[in-house]
């Protein structure tokens, strides 16, 4: 399970040092691809592999489920983290989620997500207000 959140810095090649909590359950293989809000999602092999199954399953007739795959698909690159941890974000992904040189890091349970640091701070600001309210709709009986 991931958790927490981190600083990192994106290097001038492109490169993102994981948070050392991360390394060993990702050193296998990822999987970044676009996510939610503007953010990228990275996942571990196994998860994405379980995820792309539970897309197949899904029937070609659905056009929801078509064009959720197509861009989650497309968008994915996939890469073993080097020996210091790092991996390289393409620059598509980069621009889409208008990573700049500051980043965070935070762990989502069964994926990691990178956000560009204004971007996280921006998003926060704007949920804060609503958590409280969300968690009902979220846990049925609350916590």
């Amino acid at each position: 399970m991931f958790l927490g959140t981190h600083t990192p810095r994106l290097d001038d090649k492109g490169r993102l040092i994981l948070p050392a909590k991360f390394r060993d359950e990702l050193a296998g293989g990822v999987v970044i691809t676009k996510g939610q809000e503007r953010c990228l999602y990275v996942f571990p092999m196994p998860e994405f592999q379980r995820i792309a199954g539970q897309l197949r399953e899904q029937p070609v007739t659905h056009k929801a489920a078509r064009a959720y795959s197509r861009v989650f698909f497309a968008s994915a690159h996939d890469e073993v983290p080097d020996k210091q941890g790092r991996v390289t974000i393409p620059g598509h992904l980069r621009q889409y989620a208008g990573l700049e040189r500051e980043l965070v890091v935070i762990g989502a349970s069964s994926r990691v997500e990178i956000w560009d640091r204004q971007s996280w701070e921006d998003y926060l600001s704007a949920s804060e207000d609503d958590f409280a309210d969300i968690e009902e709709g979220v846990l049925p009986g609350g916590l």
